[in-house]
C-alpha cells in the first residue's frame, strides 16, 4: 500500500465520522424516524464501504508482501554476487600483499646478515684491540701492584716481626713475674702447712678488721682475760665495766685455721668421693670442736669477760663449710658458748658494736651537753643586750651617713656652676694622694 491510499483510507474514515456527527445533531433534534433511516443507510453503505475497503486493503499487502519478497531475492542475489567478488578481490589483495611482504622480508633478511656481518667484523676488531690494551694495562698494573705489594710486604713484616718481638720480651717478662709468683705461690704453701705460721696469717687478718671498724682503745691484743691463768688471747675487744673507771668487760677473739682438714674435704669433693667427703667433714668438725672447746677453758671466765667468745675462720669458704654442718654452729654456741665468724660476719659483729660504743658514749655525754646548753643560755641572755646595743649604735651610724649623704647632695648642687679642672691639673693641685693623707 502507497501513501496515496492510505490517505484516502484516512480522509474516507473522518468523512464518515463527519456523517455520524450530523446524525447524532438530526436526532438530538426530533426527526426520529428520517434520521433512523438515514442511519441504517449509512451504516450500511458504511460497513459495505469498509468491506471493500478491507479486500482492497488485503489485495494491495498481498501485493505489496510478493514485491517486498521479490526485492529481497533480488538483493539477496546481488549480495551474494558481490559477496563472492569481494571474496575474491581481497583473495587477490591479500596474494599481492604476501607477495610483497615476502619480498620485503627477504631483503630485509639479507641487509640484516651483511649489517651483521659488518658489525661482527668490527665488533672482533674492536675486541682485539680493547684485549690488546688490557693485556697492557693489566701488565702495568701487576708491575705496580707487585712493587707496592713488595714495598707493603717489607713494611709490614717488618712491622709484625717488631711487634712479635715485643711481645716476645713481654712474654718472657710475663713468665719471669710468672716464676717469682709460682716462688711466692711456694712460700705461701710453705707458711700456709707451718701451723704456727698459719696462725700468725689468720691473726694477721683478724687484726687487719679490728683496725678498719674499731679504735685503738677498743679492742687490745694478747690480753689474759683470766687473771693468773698466764693465757692470752689473741685479741679482745674492751667493753665497758660494771663499775664507771673500772676494769673493762673482754670479749675474747681467737683466729683458727684448721687448713689440712678442709683441704681433704674439698679434694674429696673434687672427685665425687661421697665417703671421703664425710670422713674430711667429720674430722674438719672435730678440729672446730676442739678449738672451740680449748677457747672456752683457757679464755672464757666471767664476769671477767663475757659468757661467750668468738672463734674467726679467716677464709669465707671454710667459713661457709662449718656452718653447713647440722647443728655444729649451735651446738658450740650454746654448749661451749663459743660463736663461729668468718670475716663478712665479724666485721658486721664489729660494727654493731662500734654503733653500741658510741651509742654510750654519747649517754655519758649527756649531762655534759646538758651544762654546755645551761652555760650558752645564760650567754645567750647576755649576747641578746649586746646585740640592742649593737643595734642602736648601727642605727645612729646609719642616721649620720644619711645625713652626711644630704649635705653631699647639696654642696653637688651648689657645685654645678663651678667649671671642672682637668684631671692632671686637680692632681697637682690636689696631690695624687690627697685623700690617704687626709685619711
Amino acid at each position: 500500500m502507497t501513501v496515496a491510499e492510505i490517505l484516502i483510507l484516512v480522509g474516507l474514515v473522518i468523512v464518515a465520522g463527519l456523517l455520524v456527527a450530523v446524525l447524532v445533531r438530526m436526532r438530538g433534534n426530533g426527526d426520529g424516524n428520517h434520521v433512523e433511516r438515514l442511519e441504517r443507510e449509512l451504516r450500511q453503505e458504511l460497513q459495505s464501504s469498509a468491506q471493500a475497503t478491507r479486500q482492497e486493503l488485503s489485495s494491495h499487502l498481498a501485493q505489496y508482501h510478493n514485491a517486498t519478497v521479490q526485492q529481497l531475492d533480488s538483493m539477496r542475489q546481488q549480495m551474494q554476487l558481490h559477496s563472492s567478488s569481494g571474496r575474491e578481490e581481497q583473495a587477490r589483495a591479500l596474494k599481492r600483499f604476501a607477495d610483497t611482504l615476502q619480498q620485503t622480508l627477504g631483503n630485509l633478511t639479507e641487509s640484516n646478515a651483511q649489517r651483521m656481518l659488518e658489525v661482527r667484523t668490527t665488533l672482533e676488531t674492536k675486541i682485539r684491540d680493547l684485549q690488546t690494551d688490557n693485556a697492557k694495562r693489566l701488565e702495568e698494573m701487576r708491575q705496580t701492584v707487585d712493587e707496592k705489594l713488595h714495598a707493603t710486604l717489607e713494611t709490614r713484616l717488618s712491622e709484625s716481626f717488631r711487634q712479635v718481638s715485643e711481645r716476645l720480651e713481654k712474654v718472657h717478662q710475663g713468665l719471669g713475674e710468672m716464676q717469682q709468683l709460682a716462688i711466692g705461690v711456694g712460700d705461701l704453701k710453705r707458711v700456709l702447712t707451718n701451723v704456727k705460721t698459719r696462725g700468725t696469717w689468720g691473726e694477721v687478718q683478724l687484726e687487719m678488721l679490728l683496725e678498719q671498724v674499731l679504735t685503738v682503745e677498743q679492742y687490745a691484743k694478747n690480753v689474759e682475760t683470766v687473771a693468773g691463768s698466764n693465757a692470752r688471747v689473741e685479741f679482745a675487744i674492751k667493753l665497758p665495766g660494771v663499775v664507771d673507771g673500772g676494769a673493762p668487760l673482754w670479749l675474747p677473739i681467737d683466729a683458727k685455721f684448721p687448713k689440712e682438714q678442709y683441704e681433704r674435704l674439698l679434694a674429696a669433693a673434687d672427685v665425687a668421693d661421697a665417703d671421703g667427703v664425710a670422713r674430711a667433714g667429720a674430722e674438719l668438725e672435730r678440729a672446730v670442736r676442739s678449738e672451740a672447746r680449748t677457747i672456752c677453758d683457757k679464755y672464757v671466765s666471767p664476769p671477767q669477760t663475757t659468757d661467750f667468745a668468738i672463734l674467726f675462720l679467716p677464709t669465707e669458704g671454710l667459713y661457709a663449710e662449718v656452718m653447713r654442718r647440722p647443728g655444729l654452729a649451735d651446738d658450740l654456741q650454746r654448749t661451749l658458748r663459743v660463736t663461729i665468724a668468718g670475716p663478712s660476719t665479724l666485721a658486721a659483729l664489729l660494727n654493731s658494736l662500734q654503733m653500741g660504743f658510741r651509742t654510750l658514749a654519747l649517754e655519758k655525754r649527756s649531762s655534759e651537753v646538758w651544762q654546755v646548753l645551761g652555760a650558752v643560755k645564760t650567754e645567750f641572755t647576755k649576747f641578746g643586750d649586746v646585740l640592742a646595743t649593737t643595734k642602736l649604735t648601727l642605727e645612729k651610724a646609719a642616721k649620720n651617713i644619711e645625713n652626711a649623704e644630704v649635705r653631699s647632695r647639696q654642696m653637688a648642687r651648689k657645685l654645678k656652676s663651678v667649671e671642672a679642672l682637668p684631671s692632671e691639673a686637680a692632681q697637682l693641685m690636689l696631690g695624687p694622694d690627697g685623700l690617704e693623707r687626709d685619711d
